[in-house]
């Protein structure tokens, strides 16, 4: 019997160091976890329970567990890597409408615009309609540009964005200014107002306008606000008066009272045919005030722009991927999706740094990167090493190399004892 033991002993010493051997030959693979070989003895019983002591038969590989912990994070040059800093998998698309699960970050771009790995595996998550993910939209392949279609942004005209802001200009008028003594207000002429700015706006076309405004003093805290556009060069017209855009009144500490005014550009003065006509916007001066100090513009905002071309991309920690344009902005083209397990132990392992879900694991847990505890936060260019620790590595190897010596040593010995019992005359 001794020579099962040790037979049993060699065996599982073997499948041990082949385990380890495994994981260092993959310390610098990305998103590599670590197993570990767990063993078990294999327990001696007759048929009629006999033996209150048996003696077991050697040992025996139970399983190979590998260890989900985190790894470094690494940083990179491509900003489509992305590691995890905590629980999760990334969702891969096989092609054959399954999902496999990866911890390997090391992303790009295909041809058809899709983020894959360099397996072709396309990874996952929900696509934004309009720069807006809805929570319950359906997993998908993330695709970050479709060739078949135009690159470019859609622009946007002043007073249409989410809110409607408009024009948004925060300003003190001085106090101290008197009112002119020329009138009517005339653009051209500086003594019929006291003071005026500018900002560029654009119609639903993208077509830019700058669009002025001049503050006449009327009484002791109130104003009137005039407005003209100028338009690019080769509209027709190239300049238009829009006159009177309505007032502006303070209470005695300076502080604003009046409400937003209505802006209405026409057609006509727009000098460009075929965009949304009129041209509509809230001009709202909250926060404005009337100090007795020089005239500052504060703040001067509008939310329109410019059509733009799609130039780059980037992946925030919360999942969300989004694309730069030349306009200067920037727009969610759409969200990665990570999955969790109650028991990432039952994944099996597939190879190129992918698992496969079995019934062991559970059905997976949806959720977007730092929703929860079990789900970590995403890092842009950076990627997630091996968890592989080559100091304990490199021990437990002398460990079994030295547990193997010793099995095959109890096999020696009772070669001996047995040549011995041969050899009694």
């Amino acid at each position: 019997m001794s020579f099962q033991q040790g037979l049993s002993g060699l065996n599982s010493s073997a499948k041990a160091l082949d385990t380890i051997g495994n994981n260092i030959a993959n310390a610098n693979t990305v998103g590599f976890k670590a197993s570990t070989t767990q063993f078990a003895d294999v327990f001696a019983a007759s048929l009629n329970g006999s033996g209150a002591s048996p003696i077991g038969l050697g040992a025996k590989i139970a399983s190979v567990m590998q260890q989900f912990t985190q790894g470094n994070i690494s940083t990179t040059n491509n900003p489509l890597d992305i590691a995890i800093n905590g629980g999760g998998f990334f969702q891969m698309d096989d092609g054959l409408g399954g999902t496999l699960y990866s911890r390997n970050g090391q992303f790009q771009l295909n041809k058809d615009g899709f983020i894959v790995n360099a397996e072709g595996l396309q990874l996952k998550g929900i696509m934004a309609v309009n720069g807006i993910v809805a929570s319950g939209s359906p997993n998908a392949p993330l695709r970050l540009f479709n060739p078949t279609q135009s690159l470019a942004g859609a622009p946007q005209a002043t007073g249409t964005s989410i809110g409607a802001s408009g024009v948004q200009a925060n300003l003190n008028l001085d106090s101290r200014m008197a009112v002119p003594v020329t009138t009517p207000f005339d653009h051209a002429d500086p003594t019929s107002y006291n003071q005026s700015t500018a900002v560029t706006t654009y119609d639903s076309l993208g077509n830019p306008h700058t669009y002025s405004m001049y503050f006449v003093k009327t009484a002791a805290n109130a104003w009137d606000v005039y407005s003209t556009v100028t338009n690019p060069a080769g509209a027709s017209p190239t300049f238009s008066d829009l006159g009177a855009t309505g007032s502006l009144t303070f209470n005695t500490s300076g502080q604003i009272t009046s409400a937003p005014l209505a802006v209405s550009v026409t057609p006509a003065q727009l000098g460009y045919a075929g965009a949304v006509s009129p041209m509509a916007f809230n001009l709202s001066f909250a926060g404005s005030t009337q100090f007795g100090s020089p005239f500052a513009v504060n703040t001067l905002l509008q939310d329109g722009f410019a059509a733009g071309s799609l130039v780059g991309f980037k992946i925030g920690s919360d999942g969300m991927v989004l694309g730069n344009y030349t306009n200067g902005q920037t727009q969610v083209i759409g969200q990665a999706v990570l999955a969790a397990f109650r028991n990432p132990q039952g994944l099996q392992p597939l190879g190129s740094g992918v698992w496969a879900q079995t019934p062991e694991t559970g059905t997976a847990i949806l959720g977007t990167p730092g929703s929860s505890g079990q789900f970590g936060v995403f890092q842009s260019a950076a990627v997630e090493d091996a968890n592989i620790d080559l100091t304990a590595e490199l021990v437990n190897m002398i460990t079994q190399q030295r547990v193997y010596q010793a099995n095959a040593q109890s096999i020696k010995t009772m070669d001996s004892i047995l040549q011995t019992l041969v050899n009694l005359r």
